[in-house]
């Protein structure tokens, strides 16, 4: 490992590359800092130490804090992976974005030229819901408002800039993609998260400290989160490997095919959406409830979706394993897999090609991904258990499964991938003598 890590900086583009992306990532967590006029941060951040859990909680999660501090990245790359799955569900649904996506890199591209458009018209509805939630908050606890000064100028000043806002991470995202280590929209995502860990562990040891939990008590949570960290890797790595054979065919004077390779079918083909699903759509009866503060209807419907309740943890499995089903349908079609093999003169051995390989396929598929979406549910609740049972914070039981450990274990691979293909490349070993990372799908 310490052989690798030195290698690194002996290949000058991969080191040139390391340095960019740093550098872009500085300039992200220096923006995410830079207020929008006309707001009183410190009266929104007393407001977000009630309802850091909802469903404005989730988009600060995204947005690395800056949501909270109210600056001109609040936003965050939520618009940009709203628009992105917009666009894959369209093209499961409309022919023309079928075609989009069969085109190549032609297509790939007019699909990018979509998904910045809707990005920006995301953004700019989205920034005007912020302008008004963010009136409508009146003062915080302490007195203070958090617009001092309401109005249709503040909305419009705040529209331009989170929409502005977005569109410069996104454009820092693929910077980092094009000029970087790559994946830079997930990248992004990681570094808002991973923001937040320094100052969990340190809450932590001062909770050791002060003599709130015992010795013997932290090494078992740290026991829990190391097991819930292999864990995830095994899912995100997991997969199912069918064999496929290629026939032989001769043109002109060259011998094509006859080779063997594989259909790798992941555990987890969905990845984090089918959490982030979820989570949206259960964070929707809570965050409603915040503004009927005195509605017993909505005191009972908080009750009924609280976190620690059984009832929550239950429902939101439920739909985890629907999500993950629903998600890997799209992701994944069995029948243009099957297509692409007969076309190009591949078989499953045993198995006829055409409608009996997608069905071969299809039934692998729908049997690996029970166990991968019920794994999926219990990372996704143990955050909620800890925070239950133990008086650990949520900001670091976060950490311990659901969307941000999902997120940081995907995003941690996916780069040691990038920079394992340059050491081997290069004739370096990489970081697994014994084969390559597998990445996880990018959003």
């Amino acid at each position: 490992m310490k052989d690798s890590i030195q290698s690194i900086f002996k290949i000058p583009e991969l080191k040139r590359k390391l340095l960019f992306t740093f550098l872009i990532i500085i300039a992200y967590r220096i923006g995410g800092h830079v207020p929008i006029p006309g707001v009183n941060a410190q009266a929104l951040i007393e407001f977000f130490e009630k309802s850091q859990r909802g469903l404005l909680g989730l988009y600060d999660l995204f947005a690395g804090g800056a949501f909270k501090r109210a600056t001109i990245f609040a936003l965050g790359i939520m618009p940009y992976i709203s628009a992105s799955i917009i666009l894959q569900l369209l093209g499961a649904i409309i022919p023309y974005f079928q075609k989009l996506q069969r085109e190549g890199e032609q297509g790939r591209k007019k699909i990018n030229q979509y998904t910045r458009y809707g990005t920006v018209f995301i953004s700019a509805m989205q920034a005007m819901g912020v302008s008004i939630f963010l009136e409508r908050i009146g003062a915080s606890s302490s007195g203070q408002l958090v617009v001092p000064f309401p109005g249709m100028g503040f909305r419009l000043l705040t529209m331009l800039s989170l929409t502005a806002g977005t569109v410069l991470i996104m454009w820092l995202g693929e910077i980092i993609t094009e000029k970087g280590i790559g994946n830079g929209i997930s990248l992004i995502i990681f570094v808002g998260i991973i923001a937040r860990f320094p100052n969990s562990i340190i809450n932590e040891f001062q909770q050791l400290i002060s003599g709130n939990r015992t010795l013997l008590t932290e090494i078992a949570l740290w026991a829990v989160f190391v097991v819930t960290v292999a864990g995830t890797i095994l899912l995100t790595q997991g997969m199912r490997k069918i064999p496929v054979q290629y026939a032989k065919r001769v043109i002109g004077r060259k011998v094509y095919g006859g080779q063997s390779t594989h259909i790798p079918l992941r555990v987890n083909t969905a990845g984090v959406m089918p959490i982030i699903f979820a989570q949206s759509i259960l964070f929707i009866p809570q965050t409603i409830g915040q503004f009927f503060p005195n509605s017993e209807f909505m005191a009972s419907m908080n009750r009924m979706f609280d976190y620690q309740s059984w009832m929550y943890w239950f429902i939101y499995s439920l739909m985890i394993v629907f999500f993950t089903y629903f998600y890997t349908a799209i992701a994944f079609n069995p029948v243009d897999v099957a297509d692409n093999m007969k076309k190009q003169g591949g078989f499953i051995p045993g198995v006829r090609p055409g409608k009996k390989t997608s069905e071969f396929i299809d039934n692998i598929l729908t049997r690996i991904t029970l166990p991968g979406s019920i794994f999926l549910a219990i990372i996704a609740i143990i955050p909620y258990v800890i925070t239950r049972f133990t008086n650990v914070s949520y900001d670091f039981s976060s950490f311990y499964g659901g969307t941000s450990l999902l997120i940081v274990v995907g995003v941690v691979l996916d780069t040691l991938q990038q920079i394992e293909s340059h050491l081997l490349m290069r004739h370096y070993d990489g970081f697994l003598k014994s084969g390559k990372i597998r990445g996880r799908r990018r959003f």
